[in-house]
């Protein structure tokens, strides 16, 4: 046995590990403590360097111990030399250069290094750009180098165009670059600004052909990765909507004025401002939001007084300014009307798409046609389907309906582990669809129920007085709709306010959203054979007189407590419903809404 190495058993080797551990700990915790009361009996001095060096060198990521060391620098610029100084800088350069190869991705570190160069009075940009580049190539996906290259980048002037080559040579030796892609988009718009064509910044149509085709190299390169995807719905993007301001409505039976904007705004002291004008005088009014949220809305309504709705004069004007959006909209309340209204005639690129070019068109058409292409190669490639989704909305949402939903289809069963956002996005198209069609044929009525029939075999007492008043033919002369089903959400309820008989029957609707009470003129709601639990968006509807909500799940008549906010409900139907089995449910539902004079159980 004499000249042999003793091996340590493996009981031995864990004792000596924990030891050592242990040794670690006890320096570690000593250091610390001890800057922490040199820190608090203010001695910051070099000490107070070397011991967050020992400290920060094993764990970059102690962000108090960099604050520390910012404080001792600030303090030794006072007292150094300018050649002490720049000694001690170029240490803290080296030393921060160890910690970032502890961990690339040190918040604390790359902070500090930013804290540091933008102190100096002749930094080395050139020399920071080069580091990024070494670490980018270690790990071309470090978001927090990414980061730092921009700080270098727009303190150092660096042209766009020179960065632009950078991400070139990234992309071209790993199109997998989520971080390069993102860098594009900031970039181009900077070496070609559009000051036309809204704050996403759109490019012109010879540098948008390029890059789209560089991102089909990506794409058909590794149609898997999801990074050239997500560029290519970039490049693909719109610009801002307008601001405008939708439509105007003024009711005399509510004494009410309920006006709606192409986006959420929030009105009050501070944000938003909006003036109203009554035959031209202006009047002080409170705005409120239907659902009596403060939050950003799409819709606001404020009470109007009785002198400006008096029935002695002709007419009355009403005029809404939208001070920060720069629009107005005017109506006029005739004498003997109980409403009058002011709406846009809005197309499907006003209200759901920004404004496409003849070039942007023809784009697109091609970018679908390359797309088509590469589904038949990878016919089970969920990012190649979803974007040609997207692509036929773009281009126009009612002549590829049909087409689209059947891509939702085969979308769904490539991708079911995604099948409930699917069925989300599904139903907005197919919202937004039905509105469009609403808008086309100037009705009041809009059918989102599954079966396939004229709004009027739907709403049994649509009569002429509920559309348009310069539309004079009745509602079914419009046209059968497309059938509507299975919608789990409903969304751009904003769009509706001047709709009086609305059908959601036959759906997936789990719930009636808040943004519900922006419908001011909603006279019958049917949402029958659904999977409703909750009436929460039910409530404050100033015109509703029949509900029906046959064959869903509301449990307890309690449930129908939001509809004692509705003060002309006089019809209500909820055969079907759980809570029509509960002894005692007809008394319980005359004592909770007196005034309905008919509940059919």
């Amino acid at each position: 046995m004499h000249g042999r190495l003793k091996v340590k058993t493996s009981e031995e080797q864990a004792e000596a590990k924990r030891l050592e551990r242990e040794q670690k700990l006890k320096l570690y915790q000593s250091a610390t403590q001890t800057v922490f009361q040199k820190r608090q009996a203010g001695e910051l001095d070099e000490s107070v360097l070397e011991l967050t060096s020992q400290i920060l060198g094993a764990n970059p990521d102690f962000a108090t111990l960099w604050n520390c060391r910012r404080e001792v620098l600030q303090q030794l610029e006072a007292q150094k030399s300018p050649e002490e100084l720049a000694a001690l800088v170029k240490t803290e350069l080296g030393f921060l250069e160890s910690c970032l190869r502890v961990n690339p991705k040190s918040y604390g570190t790359w902070h500090h290094r930013c804290w540091l160069l933008s102190r100096l009075p002749e930094p080395n940009w050139a020399r920071e750009l080069e580091l990024c580049a070494r670490f980018l190539e270690v790990d071309e996906r470090n978001f927090h180098c990414w980061d730092y290259r921009r700080f270098v980048a727009t303190q150092a002037a660096v042209p766009p165009a020179e960065e632009l080559a950078f991400t070139d040579s990234l992309i071209t030796r790993n199109f997998s670059n989520y971080s390069s892609w993102h860098y594009r988009s900031c970039l181009l718009p900077q070496l070609h600004p559009q000051p036309d064509s809204g704050s996403q910044g759109r490019l012109p149509e010879d540098v948008l052909l390029k890059e789209l085709e560089l991102v089909q190299n990506a794409f058909f390169t590794d149609p898997n990765d999801q990074s050239a995807w997500f560029y290519h719905r970039w490049l693909l993007g719109r610009a801002d909507p307008q601001d405008a301001l939708r439509c105007l409505h003024v009711s005399r039976d509510e004494a009410c004025l309920t006006v709606s904007f192409s986006r959420p705004i929030l009105v009050g002291s501070g944000t938003e401002t909006l003036l109203l004008m009554v035959d031209e005088s202006p009047l002080a009014v409170e705005w409120r939001t239907p659902d009596g949220r403060t939050r950003p809305s799409h819709v606001w309504l404020c009470d109007l007084p009785a002198a400006s709705l008096n029935d002695q004069l002709p007419q009355h004007t009403f005029r809404v300014i939208w001070t920060a959006g720069d629009a107005q909209k005017e109506c006029v309340l005739l004498k003997g009307r109980q409403e009058g209204w002011c709406r846009d005639s809005a197309t499907d690129e006003q209200l759901f798409r920004c404004e496409l070019s003849v070039e942007k068109s023809t784009v697109l058409q091609s970018e679908l046609e390359s797309c088509k292409e590469l589904q038949e190669l990878e016919p089970e490639n969920k990012w190649c389907l979803l974007t040609i989704i997207l692509l036929m909305r773009a281009l126009d949402p009612l002549l590829y309906e049909k087409e689209t939903l059947q891509y939702f289809q085969t979308l769904k069963a490539v991708d079911p582990m995604r099948a409930a956002y699917l069925d989300d996005l599904r139903s907005k198209f197919l919202v937004e669809n039905s509105v469009l069609k609403m808008e086309y044929a100037e009705v009041r009525v809009l059918h989102l129920g599954h079966k396939s029939v004229f709004p009027t075999q739907q709403f049994r007492h649509v009569t002429a007085a509920h559309l348009c008043c310069h539309h004079t033919d009745p509602p079914d002369s419009a046209g059968p709709l497309l059938p509507v089903s299975d919608l789990t959400v409903l969304c751009h309820l904003e769009q509706l306010l001047l709709v009086t008989h609305l059908d959601l029957s036959h759906n997936r609707l789990r719930a009636l959203p808040p943004a519900l009470a922006a419908l001011r003129c909603l006279e019958v709601l049917q949402a029958n054979d659904n999977t409703i639990e909750s009436l929460d968006g039910v409530a404050n509807l100033p015109r509703l007189r029949e509900l029906s909500l046959c064959n869903n799940r509301l449990q307890q008549p309690t449930v129908l407590q939001p509809l004692v906010s509705c003060p002309k409900l006089v019809l209500l139907h909820l055969q079907g419903n759980p809570l029509c089995q509960a002894v005692g449910a007809s008394e319980h539902l005359a004592e909770l809404l007196p005034s309905v004079n008919s509940i059919l159980t």
